[in-house]
């Protein structure tokens, strides 16, 4: 990415936190510009298409959620939420309305610009959902396909279908997925998920959260609600309880 497309905005209304973030992002590499109201922060979005957008929670006139709910109406930038509260239900809701990651205040500058950099290493704009499979080869034959069961992932487009017909995914619910079905048969635990989330060279010993784990749990949830996959009776995705998930499909 070139430094011409870091750009972010910060939307926040405390000026204290607003300018430590411009700092902390400035120092990233980033070009930031700031807001102090949700609907000034949409517009701002609007405007510039910032490739990261850091999103407060507790805003004076829309709340946090209500914000990403309008910037996802029109944009794909990297959401980055940001909560002072630690009921873990917020940091749910927040994935749930489409925000990419979550960071807890008081944030660590450095947690914070690795989860950011996390972010940037996988891609910012999805392809339609809606693409049929290609006319001929099974998962197994066609270069970067993979799947079973009816379920299609073409790689290096990232896209899925189901039967036929396109399914759209979130970027997140996209990556669980190829992580779950290049393990075919194997128990993948949630520890592991959130790193795929995460990105490869963010772990590195970082403590993995009950949060961090429950998003896992909404991602997947989520992501069978598309599938139509019976979590009672499940076609592709089994929880093992206490552990993880498994693609494991009928033969």
């Amino acid at each position: 990415m070139t430094d011409e497309a870091r750009t972010a905005v910060i939307v926040e209304d405390d000026a204290d936190i607003r300018d430590l973030l411009q700092t902390v992002l400035g120092q990233a590499g980033f070009t930031t510009t700031a807001a102090g109201t949700g609907v000034e922060g949409v517009e701002l979005v609007r405007r510039t298409d910032p490739v990261v957008t850091t999103l407060d929670l507790a805003l004076p006139d829309i709340d946090g959620f209500e914000v990403c709910r309008r910037i996802r109406q029109f944009s794909d930038t990297y959401v980055v939420m940001l909560t002072a509260r630690a009921d873990e239900i917020d940091t749910l809701m927040g994935l749930e309305v489409g925000a990419d990651d979550y960071q807890t205040k008081p944030f660590r500058p450095r947690e914070l610009r690795a989860r950011v950099e996390a972010l940037l290493r996988r891609p910012r704009r999805e392809p339609p959902g809606t693409v049929a499979p290609p006319a001929s080869g099974s998962p197994g034959t066609r270069p970067g396909a993979l799947g079973a069961s009816g379920l299609h992932l073409d790689v290096p487009r990232r896209t899925l279908t189901v039967d036929g017909a396109g399914v759209q995914l979130t970027r997140s619910e996209y990556d669980l997925v190829v992580a779950l079905v290049e393990a075919a048969g194997r128990v993948v635990s949630k520890n592991d998920l959130v790193r795929v989330l995460w990105g490869d060279e963010y772990d590195a010993g970082t403590f993995v959260t009950d949060a961090d784990r429950r998003s896992v749990e909404v991602h997947v949830a989520n992501l069978r609600k598309k599938l139509g996959d019976d979590p009672a009776a499940p076609r592709w995705f089994r929880t093992v309880r206490g552990v993880g998930y498994r693609f494991d499909p009928p033969a």
